[in-house]
Formats: C-alpha cells, sequence, structure tokens
C-alpha cells in the first residue's frame, strides 16, 4: 500500500518527463546546447526547469492510460518533433559557417588540414571550424540562446502538448534547408571570389612558364593571400553569419508559431 503523502509522485515523475521531452529535443538539435562540451546533466535541468514553466501555462491532461499506450506514444512523437524542429532550424542557419569554411579552405589548398571542431566534436576544415567558434561568439552575442528558450515557451501556446505539428510547417522546414548553401556560399563570397582569381593568376602563370613548378609557388601565395583577406574580410563576414543566424531564429520562430 502507497503511502498517502506519495500517493501522486508517480503522475509527478511522468508530468515531469512529458515537459522536459519539447526542449531536451530542442537543446539536442540546437547549437551551443548540443555541444558535447554542454553536459547532459546540465541540459536536463534546463530541460526541466524550462518545461514546468512552460507546461504550466497551457491546460494539460495526461492520457487516461499513461504514456505505455498508443496515445501516449503520439504524444511524445509530437513534443519530440516540435524540440527537434525548433533547434534544427537554428542548427541549420549556424551550419552555414561550416559551408563558407569547407569553400574557403578549399580553395585555399586546406582541404587536406582539419581539426576537431569543438561544437560538433568532429573533424572539419581550420577555417570552418575558427567560423564555427566565430558564429558561436556571434550566436551569444545577440543573445540567441535566450531568443531561442523563448521560442521554446512560445511554442506551447501554439502547438500545445498531444497536438502535432502542421504539414506548411515542416514542408518549410525543408524548404529552408535548401538555402543552407546559398548562405554558406554568400559568407565565403569576399575571401573565395578573391582566392579563385588568384587561381586563374596562377594558371596563367604556369601557361607561360611551363617550366615554373606551380605547387611550390602558387600553394604559398594562396595560402598567404587567404589569411591576409580573412583577416581584411573578418568584419563582413562577421555581418553575413550573423544574417544567416537571424534567418535561422526566423525559422523557428515560425515553427513555433505553428506556421
Amino acid at each position: 500500500m502507497i503511502a498517502p503523502g506519495l500517493a501522486g509522485v508517480e503522475d509527478q515523475l511522468w508530468l515531469w518527463l512529458v515537459a522536459m521531452i519539447r526542449p531536451g529535443a530542442a537543446f539536442l538539435a540546437a547549437p551551443v546546447f548540443g555541444t558535447q562540451a554542454v553536459p547532459v546533466q546540465l541540459r536536463l535541468i534546463l530541460s526541466l526547469a524550462l518545461g514546468m514553466a512552460a507546461l504550466n501555462s497551457v491546460a494539460f491532461d495526461m492520457p487516461a492510460g499513461g504514456i505505455a499506450t498508443f496515445a501516449g506514444i503520439i504524444l511524445v512523437a509530437g513534443e519530440v518533433l516540435a524540440g527537434l524542429a525548433i533547434g534544427f532550424a537554428l542548427q541549420i542557419g549556424y551550419s552555414a559557417a561550416f559551408v563558407a569554411g569547407e569553400v574557403i579552405s578549399n580553395a585555399m589548398g586546406l582541404g587536406f588540414s582539419s581539426m576537431m571542431d569543438p561544437a560538433s566534436g568532429q573533424s572539419t576544415p581550420v577555417v570552418g571550424t575558427f567560423l564555427s567558434v566565430l558564429a558561436t561568439f556571434l550566436l551569444l552575442a545577440m543573445d540567441g540562446h535566450l531568443m531561442l528558450i523563448g521560442l521554446i515557451v512560445k511554442s506551447y501556446e501554439a502547438i500545445p502538448p498531444g497536438a502535432m505539428m502542421a504539414n506548411n510547417a515542416i514542408y518549410g522546414l525543408v524548404l529552408f534547408g535548401g538555402t543552407l548553401f546559398g548562405v554558406g556560399l554568400t559568407i565565403a563570397l569576399p575571401v573565395g571570389f578573391a582566392l579563385i582569381l588568384i587561381q586563374v593568376v596562377m594558371a596563367m602563370l604556369a601557361r607561360s612558364a611551363p617550366s615554373l613548378n606551380l605547387f611550390s609557388v602558387g600553394l604559398p601565395a594562396a595560402l598567404i593571400c587567404g589569411l591576409v583577406l580573412l583577416a581584411m574580410a573578418a568584419p563582413v563576414m562577421s555581418d553575413a553569419i550573423m544574417g544567416a543566424l537571424r534567418l535561422g531564429l526566423d525559422q523557428a520562430q515560425f515553427l513555433a508559431e505553428g506556421r
């Protein structure tokens, strides 16, 4: 027999579990929160605190048979889908810096050079890692992490627990994913276009002087010019990265509003 003071503990634990699903899924897919440097325990605590505050703002009733029923599975699936969509929208805007880093690294001749990225934990080109760290600083400077938390709380009003996201919202997220490469090329344009001109000049030199060792001249020239151009174009590229992050936040807002 359960003691009277512990009669509602199981129901409360299930309620906490449901409250953690959407914020936890969003933090898992979003940048900064989903990095390996953030402990899982911290993400769980943030998800519980945020989920309980958001769940108290809407009317919610647990399925009659509990979570281990068809209605409970649909509830969990809807919460996971909503959280992943909101976090992934911001991740798409954040990943534009990786695309720009790939383009610039290949143009500089550093496509073979890679290092461990602190955000994803994967091996990425050195320029991509630099732009990733820059994007992280810019996201924190523009309070993007706080905006994401606000959008997660706001999503409970348009998509209450138990409701599924609209098909047009998911379709809009898929279309937004196509802009990733375009935005990434826009970020890399100031440096990438100049490096392409340098490659054209090296090709002209190779044709005019066949005896010239192109690898011993072209690679150092492209590398030095690339580093100088990165230093010169850093302010312009920072503005482009912030624009990509704003696009990701705008798309996350559309999803949070159920549009």
